[in-house]
């Protein structure tokens, strides 16, 4: 590990990024160059002490998850990142295959949407990266270990997950997925980590096993969804799909789909700016 080195990566990254390219206003009593530990800090999801400590040289090595929370809330390119990884003493994510990081340029397209709630989901149902308007509207959904980090899998093994949306809609849902889901399983034929998903799947989920014998097969595109949300109820949302050319990464932008759910999202994201400052 490069301390000095990665410390004074880090800290240079920081300073370059402008607050408003991260959702942040900038304010008129800022005085720091780029972004503040803090703010780096709530975006990564660690501690401000530990931010402190990388930029000091005094941390601990990071581990990979860590970087990748890092890279993320610094918007580092693809070459960045890597460079971050060797800097910490880590081989960075492999380029090929389905990598569990979110491509920098679909980072950057977070960044752009601004207060329309969007993430990047790989195609296998997890969420690797979230902009500040989704995790208001969703929650955090980045953070889930093992299986439970794939959407079908809490779907289908825990009720909490379903619980609160609209009765009429979780079958569509549940279809949705298993389709989706097919999809991908016939596109990367004979991979262990598809494969081992599915077979985990039906060994826990009766409803799983009859969907998945139904064979229908349907890749994520556009849907109409209600999302549930403590704060404001149940948003009504268009959600629209982009793929990058391997189709292993999604971006899915969310769309107030009526007037009373383009009002929610916007109370949500005032009472988000609002907590933060």
């Amino acid at each position: 590990m490069q301390r000095d080195e990665l410390a004074d990566f880090l800290r240079r990254r920081r300073e370059a990024i402008r607050p408003a390219e991260v959702g942040i206003a900038e304010g008129a009593r800022r005085r720091t160059a780029g972004l503040r530990r803090e703010e780096v800090a709530m975006l990564a999801g660690m501690s401000v002490d530990y931010v402190v400590r990388l930029e000091q040289g005094r941390s601990s090595r990071p581990s990979t998850q860590l970087l990748g929370a890092l890279a993320r809330a610094l918007r580092l390119s693809d070459d960045e990142r890597d460079h971050l990884f060797h800097l910490a003493g880590h081989q960075p994510p492999p380029a090929e295959g389905v990598a569990r990081m979110a491509r920098a340029g679909l980072i950057r397209m977070l960044d752009l949407l601004g207060d329309t709630p969007a993430f990047v989901l790989s195609d296998l149902g997890e969420v690797l990266a979230q902009n500040r308007a989704s995790v208001l509207l969703q929650g955090d959904h980045t953070g889930f270990t093992g299986d439970r980090r794939y959407l079908a899998f809490r779907w289908f093994t825990e009720h909490d997950t379903r619980r609160d949306h609209p009765a009429e809609e979780r079958g569509r849902q549940a279809r949705r997925m298993v389709a989706d889901l097919r999809a991908t399983a016939g596109r990367r034929a004979g991979d262990p980590d598809v494969e081992g998903l599915v077979a985990r799947l039906k060994a826990a989920s009766a409803e799983f096993r009859a969907l998945w014998d139904a064979h229908e097969v349907a890749v994520r595109r556009a849907d109409r969804k209600t999302i549930p949300n403590p704060r404001v109820g149940p948003v009504r949302v268009d959600c629209e799909t982009l793929m990058t050319p391997d189709q292993g990464q999604l971006l899915l932008v969310l769309t107030p789909a009526d007037a009373e759910a383009r009002e929610k999202l916007e109370l949500l994201w005032v009472l988000g700016v609002e907590e933060f400052a």
